[in-house]
């Protein structure tokens, strides 16, 4: 239940993250469908920092979902301390284009 939690509280401070800025839709998920909703609503290149940090997160929280009945491997170990650094990553890209004050990440 613990990692459980953890995925959960992970997911969710990268969600808040992302919506700690004004976008023209707020990002609702970490599915590759939300994150396509989310790309396509608030019109951003799909080959930014901040969408290939966003899918590359996502790619590891999906990995996190798929073992959360497993026992705790190293290879899960390793992929929450990725999911922690990338967390950092997506909150520092997203105030370096709030500082910025681009359309959030079009180009």
């Amino acid at each position: 239940m613990t990692e459980f939690n953890n995925r959960i509280a992970a997911q969710r401070e990268v969600l808040l993250a992302v919506n700690s800025v004004h976008w023209r839709e707020e990002l609702y998920g970490m599915s590759s469908g939300a994150l396509e909703r989310w790309v396509q609503a608030n019109s951003l290149n799909r080959c930014s920092k901040l969408v290939s940090l966003l899918l590359e997160v996502a790619g590891k929280l999906f990995f996190l979902a798929n073992k959360s009945q497993e026992q705790v491997t190293a290879e899960y170990r390793l992929h929450s301390s990725e999911v922690s650094e990338l967390t950092e990553a997506i909150r520092l890209e997203v105030q370096q284009l709030q500082v910025l004050g681009t359309d959030m990440d079009k180009n």
